[in-house]
């Protein structure tokens, strides 16, 4: 998880506080017998179950649930989950609500409530599974932009039902994307925010993130990180020391790099170096 810290550890589980977007909080069971009576969170919650079964009851409703499924709860819904054979993995976000609501507004352009209610309690869409599984990922990473693009992306998912989206979002605005591409390449080693680009191009950061991933087919922060590491492979290439190179491309540090180096090529940076040098 995050560097330098020790999630504390009871049976097979651990708490975080995401380092890249603070108002989320992220648990993890990994073959664990905990069992819960009802209960509720003043957070936004929601989380998948990676393996085994569980009787999950949300206020008056039971249900059965297994790997895959996602499960919702609003704040204060009275629910209690717990493993059907003693032992279950799953991962669990606990978010502000006040968050979750300035980004369904933006998202959703609607100013009625404080937030909006999940649609249900459970999903059993494998879609549902991944999109969680890349946005609990996201969140244990110092990339502060490509976390907050990846839960507007994932309640931008989950609320569609409730609010779907205004057409004229989704059209896409190809001069506020060539203006952020510019953006990114002169300003590479830079920590660029979603409101730099908003500001820059006056689009929302929703609509702006929508645009850019049509034309490129990642958040801008995701494409400005692809950048960074074809730059990268011409540094290492060049001789360049692997400290030096993710000192001068902006990363939050050497495992870092690193990290996201060996996601996107399969072998790390010193592996890649080693065929040239």
């Amino acid at each position: 998880m995050t560097a330098g810290k020790t999630p504390e550890m009871r049976n097979h589980c651990f708490f975080t506080r995401s380092p890249s977007l603070p108002q989320a909080e992220l648990r993890l069971a990994d073959h664990s017998s905990a069992c819960y009576g009802t209960h509720s969170h003043d957070e936004v919650s929601f989380g998948v179950i990676d393996a085994g079964s569980a009787r999950y009851q949300n206020r008056q409703h039971s249900h059965r649930i297994g790997t895959t499924t996602t499960v919702m709860m609003n704040p204060g819904d009275a629910h209690s989950c717990n493993p059907d054979n003693g032992e279950w993995s799953y991962r669990m976000l606990f978010i502000d609500s006040s968050l979750i609501g300035k980004l369904q507004r933006e998202i959703f352009q609607c100013q009625e409530q404080d937030y909006l209610s999940f649609p249900g309690p459970l999903d059993t869409d494998a879609r549902s599974y991944h999109a969680f599984s890349e946005l609990f990922s996201a969140l244990q990473q110092p990339d502060s932009g490509i976390a907050e693009s990846l839960l507007m992306d994932y309640l931008a998912l989950r609320f569609a039902t409730v609010a779907p989206l205004q057409k004229e979002v989704l059209k896409t605005d190809t001069a506020g994307v060539r203006q952020v591409r510019e953006m990114i390449l002169d300003q590479l080693d830079s920590k660029l925010s979603l409101e730099s680009f908003a500001s820059e191009t006056g689009l929302s950061r929703y609509h702006l993130i929508r645009s850019f991933k049509h034309v490129y087919g990642q958040s801008p922060h995701a494409w400005q990180l692809d950048q960074r590491i074809k730059t990268a492979k011409r540094l290492l290439r060049e001789g360049e020391s692997i400290s030096d190179t993710a000192n001068q491309l902006g990363f939050a540090d050497q495992a870092h790099f690193q990290r996201n180096f060996k996601k996107r090529l399969a072998i790390t940076p010193g592996q890649y170096q080693s065929f040239f040098i």
